[in-house]
């Protein structure tokens, strides 16, 4: 379900393993990556929310 497409996302934005992705999306609201450029945060924001997560870039 959308549970699993938004983990399969954050593994694919993040680079980190299966359990560690599930793991994040199991405690949201998660930090998934700190201190990137404003692209590579959109792009990511993007990625996460097509999956179905809701987003917030701070």
């Amino acid at each position: 379900g959308q549970k699993v497409a938004v983990i399969k996302a954050v593994k694919d934005v993040t680079g980190l393993g299966l359990g560690e992705a599930k793991a994040l999306v199991d405690n949201a609201p998660s930090a998934i990556k700190e201190k990137v450029s404003k692209d590579e945060a959109d792009a990511a924001k993007k990625a996460l929310e097509e999956a179905g997560a809701t987003v917030e870039v701070a």
